[in-house]
């Protein structure tokens, strides 16, 4: 009995200790539209950059006002951190001249690292005759920028099947891409068989899985509907009758959130990005429960 209870502890002890840091994190931020969120994304960024981040991204919107707020971002992380910028970049709204001139820009103000998408269509738009692995030309035609791209474990909302939406992610790999990060997911079997069918594509950079901490699960609902992302059974029991108690719900999704993370480095994952909705509590308590923490300078 007390053998199979030292068995017992030396397993749950290993559990425990089984990621010491050994994973590299970034984070993704969006541009705020007021001031208080300005103030909440700042001392966010100013939270998790200790945490020496691979680099950290800013989303893009489609229309003009939302652009210049991401280049202003991205221009302050640039110049009052440490921290790798990596604005996001898209097709939609932008001719191929904007897209050159404005990667000139990004390569003569310092920025090396850039997350190229195609972009969401607006409403009633044609079918669309550009693709991220354009941009990715593009891109690659002015500098040798790190580009990351996106991946869909569960199919993009517009691919016509699993096997096509492979295609395109390989159109962009061959492109000059560097790494894709997933859109977020939950049902972990889905990422990996995901991965084994990009091997076998001959997609042979990382596959980067995007990690989404949830702290509200009505708003998660609504954003898994419009990104064909499926909730699996246990995570909705994990939430029910949490939809009060906003405490409670952040423990759980931080908890949610380091397990997927240990399943995933123990299949070998060792870089993750983080959607952190510009929150930094629960991102900076799941790296700093995985190892990830800041480094301590030697007297």
């Amino acid at each position: 009995m007390a053998f199979h209870h030292a068995q017992h502890a030396n397993s749950l002890n290993q559990s425990l200790a089984d990621l010491n840091g050994d994973i590299n994190v970034s984070f993704e931020f969006f541009p705020p539209s007021t001031p208080e969120m300005e103030q909440i994304l700042w001392s966010s960024i100013q939270r998790l950059q200790p945490l020496n981040p691979k680099f950290v991204s800013v989303t893009y919107g489609a229309n003009s006002g939302v652009r210049d707020r991401t280049h202003s971002v991205i221009e302050r992380i640039q110049q009052e951190t440490n921290l790798v910028a990596a604005p996001h970049l898209t097709l939609v709204d932008a001719s191929d001249e904007e897209l050159l001139e404005l990667a000139k820009h990004y390569w003569n103000s310092g920025i090396r690292n850039i997350v190229a998408l195609r972009g969401d269509l607006p409403e009633g738009s044609p079918k669309p005759t550009r693709f991220a692995n354009d941009l990715v030309r593009l891109l690659k035609s002015v500098a040798d920028f790190d580009i990351s791209v996106a991946a869909y474990p569960e199919v993009h909302p517009d691919a016509a099947n699993a096997q096509a939406d492979l295609i395109h992610l390989k159109r962009k790999i061959d492109a000059g891409a560097n790494r894709a990060i997933t859109q977020f997911f939950f049902d972990i079997e889905s990422y990996l068989r995901f991965r084994d069918r990009c091997v076998t594509a001959g997609i042979d950079v990382e596959i980067v899985p995007g990690i989404l901490p949830v702290t509200n699960f009505k708003q998660l609902k609504r954003f898994a509907g419009m990104t064909n992302v499926s909730l699996p059974r246990w995570l909705h029991r994990q939430f029910d009758g949490l939809d009060d108690d906003p405490g409670t719900r952040s423990l759980v999704g931080a908890n949610v959130a380091i397990d997927m993370v240990k399943v995933l480095s123990r299949e070998g994952v060792k870089d993750f990005h983080f959607y952190t909705l510009n929150r930094a509590e629960l991102t900076y308590a799941i790296c700093h429960t995985l190892g990830v923490r800041p480094q301590v300078k030697a007297e």
